[in-house]
């Protein structure tokens, strides 16, 4: 697997760094789901996106794929739908476990180097999670939501 990573150094983007964006963190509850939006260019339409887990772009496992179409995908816990009038595809990874947490990839296969982008996945147990977004955190339960001063780690 031979990709190419796409983004900005310094603040400086290079030809193509806008072909595929995502999130760069998303977090989800233990048990729970989580869903990732990727969007692409248009000239991406129909090719076949991927989700694939690992620390590092040459080396990640790739855990689902689309054949080039909007059909549903889906492996074990894990499925992606390709939107294509929206020029975006969805990742949806359902009962959440700790080891869950890594290093994941939105991508493109094309000939040559595929495009991707990195996502970091976070699962937190129990009830009750910081969301740290701005301060004061916010933090919620199953029930409830109030702030909380400053950020816990």
């Amino acid at each position: 697997l031979h990709l190419q990573i796409q983004g900005q150094i310094l603040g400086f983007c290079f030809p193509g760094c806008f072909s595929i964006q995502g999130p760069k963190h998303v977090q989800g509850r233990e048990q729970g789901s989580l869903t990732v939006q990727c969007r692409y260019s248009p000239q991406w339409t129909n090719y076949q996106k991927w989700w694939c887990r690992g620390r590092h772009w040459r080396t990640c496992h790739i855990l689902v794929q689309t054949r080039g179409s909007e059909q549903e995908e889906k492996q074990g816990r894990v499925s992606i739908v390709d939107h294509q009038r929206d020029h975006s595809f969805t990742v949806t990874m359902e009962k959440l476990q700790r080891d869950d947490m890594d290093t994941y990839w939105c991508g493109i296969k094309k000939s040559g180097t595929d495009l991707g982008t990195r996502v970091r996945v976070t699962v937190y147990t129990g009830k009750d999670f910081l969301v740290c977004t701005r301060r004061p955190c916010t933090k919620r339960t199953a029930s409830t939501q109030s702030s909380v001063s400053g950020c816990l780690a």
